[in-house]
């Protein structure tokens, strides 16, 4: 374990330019442009109702819009706030690579160059299609009166055709395309026909392996639903009166370690709340007492985690394999065998570590936007070199 500051570079660059900021020879980059930034991508124009047009933004004015002015920050298109918000993936994204290009966030000399956007798909290393469809499934999957089918299949069939049509989906079979249904149910009729796309997902729960998986996909962390705590003084180790917290459904998640009697003790804090139960207000309070800065323990044999091919894990958080947690006193015993030192290496680095899961606009070095963009970088090569190997024999003219 290491408490040394994350540096996250990795050669995804034309020019061996770091993952964010910084130009040639390590001077500052002011503007990021295509040959700077590590990630080309062309955005379809998508028609509003397949993205911020479900926030209440139109593009109504003078002239017909497809994106609202993302120059201003203060001036975008609110995402709702709640369980909606988890799952706010592609708005981040998309506000963030429309602003590549607008100096959004340049007055204060830190925009990150991981992505650009570019109007020539020539240039593209990466088609980007703007489909809030997190939001789609959260809003228009219930059947309005007089409809046969929910707006959100209909937006989700009308996303095939379109794609379909596109030369640049036709050239790649799609394996150049980035598509965002991060909600676990979102493009359910979609996700078959367009499974080639690289998806951005918060798991891989419920995709067979032909349709998602580590080799093409990413992983992305769910936006918190709760404030940060700014400037956050987390009490150390001996200041820390709880040795385990949890809160949420036991039997949907099926948590049976903590359902052990040993964790009625004093040190333990489990809170088992039904869905309409688990309130904002609750959860907030019970970071802001407890749970700031706490050392993460994942039961898992198998679980997918954003970014891990550069955040070693181990560093912070404490992994139990899920037949060793169904033992009896076995989790409880594991936690109070870790030391004040070990505890305190991972609690540095956590706290070290915690920016590249933050969703901000304008983005950050190294937020969760940011991440994400390295991360599709890093997939590219694998998709670019199977391109270019099935182009061998392609040769125009050429007969088979």
């Amino acid at each position: 374990m290491s408490g040394a500051a994350t540096n996250l570079t990795w050669p995804v660059t034309r020019e061996q330019q770091p993952l964010a900021g910084g130009g040639r020879g390590g001077e500052r980059v002011e503007r990021c442009d295509a040959d700077a930034a590590a990630l080309r991508v062309f955005v379809y124009d998508l028609p509003p109702e397949f993205h911020f047009g479900m926030l209440g933004w139109d593009g109504k004015g003078k002239k017909k819009m497809t994106w609202p002015n993302v120059s201003d920050p203060l001036a975008v298109p609110h995402y709702p706030g709640g369980l909606n918000l988890q799952h706010s993936v592609a708005y981040w994204l998309t506000l963030d690579i429309l602003s590549s290009s607008s100096g959004a966030g340049s007055d204060k000399g830190d925009r990150p160059c991981a992505a650009v956007r570019v109007t020539n798909t020539s240039d593209a290393d990466v088609f980007f299609v703007p489909f809030f469809a997190s939001l789609s499934y959260n809003r228009h999957s219930k059947l309005r009166r007089g409809e046969k089918a929910s707006r959100n299949r209909a937006l989700q069939a009308e996303l095939v055709k379109y794609l379909a049509r596109r030369e640049e989906w036709r050239r790649s079979g799609g394996k150049d395309h980035l598509i965002v249904p991060h909600h676990p149910n979102s493009m359910m009729q979609a996700r078959k026909p367009l499974s080639a796309a690289m998806l951005v997902l918060s798991d891989f729960g419920r995709y067979s392996p032909d349709v998602a998986n580590l080799k093409k996909d990413v992983i992305a962390p769910y936006k918190h639903v709760v404030r940060s705590l700014a400037g956050d003084e987390s009490p150390d180790f001996d200041q820390r009166p709880v040795l385990a917290y949890f809160q949420g459904a036991i039997h949907r998640k099926a948590r049976e370690a903590e359902r052990d009697p040993a964790s009625h003790r004093g040190d333990v804090d489990v809170k088992v709340l039904p869905q309409h139960r688990r309130r904002h207000a609750v959860v907030e309070q019970a970071v802001r007492r407890i749970v700031s800065h706490c050392v993460p323990v994942i039961i898992s044999d198998d679980i997918e985690l954003p970014f891990e091919d550069v955040l070693d894990y181990s560093e912070f958080c404490v992994f139990v394999r899920a037949a060793d947690a169904a033992k009896k006193g076995f989790l409880l015993r594991m936690l109070r065998g870790v030391s004040q030192e070990e505890w305190t290496r991972m609690w540095r680095r956590l706290k070290e570590v915690a920016r590249h899961f933050e969703y901000q606009f304008p983005s950050r070095r190294d937020d969760a936007v940011q991440m994400i963009w390295g991360a599709v970088a890093r997939k590219m090569h694998s998709v670019k070199l199977q391109l270019h190997k099935r182009g061998r024999f392609q040769r125009p003219g050429a007969e088979s």
